[in-house]
This record gives structure tokens, sequence and C-alpha cells, in this order.
């Protein structure tokens, strides 16, 4: 039997595990697990022992964490919170182990200002004469398309729905003039 108190697990298995002696199973998870650069996160949250153990034994008076959430050591802090349910039944001897996880997606910094599309000068939409202009060459446009067969794909339909509206915003609003800054040097 192995000691789970040793520092060697300490950073794979963490300081809150229920019990401090681990059989052969135990010892092969960790190794793996550190073989792997993972850890194990259930053993990291701080939590009453019944929120813990992940099984029970048929006579209801032995429990164990034998369930176990391991997660690649990059990404460990994006686990929130690791604890076992017993009151989800499975018709099982098992606990439903829970983690809760956070979730982060980046975009480049180049990705979000690049915009190589034009944009329409919308403060215009609030001259009357100018709305009623766009108004007009949108309805127009959508008469002409209503006028289309049936046999024209859906595909198509939709591109000269875009491209009638560009148009028509091009010809009423005109473009908006992006600022131009001067370099730093």
């Amino acid at each position: 039997m192995k000691k789970w108190g040793e520092n060697i697990f300490k950073p794979t298995i963490g300081n809150e595990s229920p019990h401090q002696d681990s059989n052969d199973n135990g010892v092969r998870t960790v190794s793996f697990a550190t073989y792997k650069n993972l850890v194990v996160r259930n053993t990291m949250f701080p939590h009453r022992d019944i929120h813990k153990y992940t099984w029970t034994s048929h006579d209801e008076k032995t429990y164990d964490q034998i369930d176990r959430i391991l997660i690649d050591r990059r990404w460990h802090s994006s686990t929130r919170d690791v604890r076992s349910f017993r009151v989800a039944d499975c018709d099982n001897d098992h606990y439903l182990v829970v983690a809760e996880v956070r979730e982060r997606l980046t975009v480049s910094k180049q990705a979000a200002h690049k915009f190589d599309g034009e944009r329409f000068n919308l403060r215009k939409l609030n001259e009357l004469e100018v709305r009623k202009q766009y108004q007009t060459e949108i309805s127009k446009r959508v008469a002409a398309l209503e006028n289309l067969s049936d046999s024209e794909d859906m595909h198509r339909a939709w591109e000269n729905s875009i491209e009638n509206i560009k148009t028509s915003g091009k010809e009423s609003l005109g473009l908006h003039e992006l600022k131009h800054h001067k370099p730093w040097c």
C-alpha cells in the first residue's frame, strides 16, 4: 500500500483525497496520469466526504472513491468543481460524478479587428428622404426576386438577395469612410 499523503503525489492528486492509503489500482492510475501529463480533479476540491465517494457496497456501509476525472494539466484551471451526486439514481452502486467546466474561447486580435467588407453610412437613415429612397429601392429589388422561377435553387436566390441589399445600400446610403490614423513614427 502506498500513502496518498506523500509529496510525490500532490501535484497529480491534490490534498483532498478521502482516504490516506491506496492499492495497486490507485498507484497505477496516478502513474498513468503522471506519465500522460494529466491531473486527477476529483481530489483537488474540498467537499464533505459524502460528496467525494463515488461507489458504495451493497451493504451500504463501505464507501470509496474509485471513479476519477482526469484532465490534461494545461487545462486543469478550466475545471471549476468536481463532486459526486448521490441523489441521481442510476440503479447502480456507483454515484454520478459531475465536473463543472469553464470553456474559454479566444479570438486573435488581428482577426477580431480585421474587416474587409464595406460599411454603409447608416447615419443617413435618420434623414427621412434617404430612408424612403432606401425603402423604395429595396422594395423594387425584392419584387424583382419574386418573379424568379421556382426551379432556381435557394442558394442562388439567397446570393441575389444579399447582392440586392448591398447595391441598394451603396446607391442610397453611400459607404462609411473609415478614419485613417497616422502611424506612431
